[in-house]
Order: C-alpha cells, then sequence, then structure tokens
C-alpha cells in the first residue's frame, strides 16, 4: 500500500486525469484519499479517489 499522508503530492496513474499532480488533502480511510488540484493549474477538482490510482512523488 503507498504511502498516502495529508500534504503529499501526488500523480494520479489511472483515470480521465491520469499523469497529472494532485495533493492529498485527507485520508478517508485505507482505501480512499481526498485530493484537489488545484483545478485552475492542473485540471484536478477535489474528489475522493482510490489509492491504488495515485503514485506519490
Amino acid at each position: 500500500m503507498p504511502a498516502v499522508e495529508v500534504g503529499r503530492i501526488c500523480v494520479k496513474i489511472a483515470g480521465r486525469e491520469d499523469g497529472r499532480k494532485c495533493i492529498v488533502v485527507d485520508v478517508i480511510d485505507k482505501n480512499f484519499a481526498l485530493i484537489t488540484g488545484p483545478k485552475q493549474i492542473t485540471g484536478v477538482k477535489r474528489r475522493r479517489v482510490n489509492i491504488n490510482h495515485i503514485e506519490p512523488t
């Protein structure tokens, strides 16, 4: 399981926003995290994602 913690910069590796950078805002549980872009810069809006779909940098 990846080391996902609040404030970590990640790259999305799945979905329509794959390859874009995001920031972990909150860890919901062992499978999901809340991320944000910001949308104007990276195109990633605030959403819940599976932690297997993000890669910490």
